[in-house]
């Protein structure tokens, strides 16, 4: 690692928003991954002084090994996207029929924790304006490949994904979906997100709802 790790997500994401200070317009938009990404996003937000939202993302697990991503959904209002990580489905021989069955079952959730998070606010207009999708890390890049296709799909004018560290592969891999990926630090033995903090407590949601100002 070039740097130490950041005391918190908090740290991380005055870190972001000093790196991103000038580059975004004031139109901009800053849109946070739950449930970490949003407490960085909220930083970068308040240093760039403009506006804070959320797009709510779902890994699809594989059924034996849940922590290993098969895909990803994600939701802009409505408009639901799903990316597939082909590579894992063919490894793990997973059928279109599991991998459809996995995805309503998460489709479900993501709706439950659209709604906890805004409540009856509706989302922010990304279209013409500069979107800065932001979250605490990115380890495989799936969810992340996930909201970008979303936030696509609303037509904004530029796209930047900004992650405090990420796996030098996933940072590669989302590069053609965004105009411009900034990652502070992405070191070679990359082994997993929360290397780069010393404070890597999980996000409540009640927290993120703070954050959004839905309470």
């Amino acid at each position: 690692m070039t740097r130490g790790p950041f005391a918190d997500r908090r740290e991380a994401g005055r870190a972001l928003g000093e790196r991103l200070a000038g580059t975004v317009d004031e139109d901009a938009v800053v849109l946070g991954l739950p449930r970490g990404g949003v407490v960085v996003a909220a930083e970068v937000a308040a240093a760039l002084g403009v506006p804070l939202d959320v797009v709510v993302v779902r890994k699809l697990g594989l059924p034996q090994q849940p922590e290993l991503a098969m895909g990803a959904i994600a939701a802009v209002g409505d408009a639901v996207e799903t990316v597939r990580t082909e590579r894992v489905i063919a490894e793990a021989g997973v059928p279109d029929a599991l991998f459809a069955q996995v995805r309503d079952r998460e489709l479900a959730e993501l709706r439950r924790r659209q709604l906890s998070f805004r409540g009856n606010r509706p989302p922010l207009a990304l279209a013409g304006r500069t979107v800065v999708l932001v979250d605490d890390g990115l380890a495989t890049g799936s969810t992340a490949r996930a909201a970008l296709t979303a936030v696509a799909r609303q037509r904004p004018r530029r796209t930047v994904l900004a992650v405090p560290v990420g796996a030098p592969s996933a940072v590669r891999a989302v590069r053609d979906l965004a105009d411009d990926v900034v990652c502070l630090v992405a070191p070679s033995g990359f082994r997993a997100v929360g290397q780069a903090y010393r404070d890597f407590a999980q996000t409540s949601d009640e927290e993120v709802r703070r954050l959004l100002g839905a309470v």
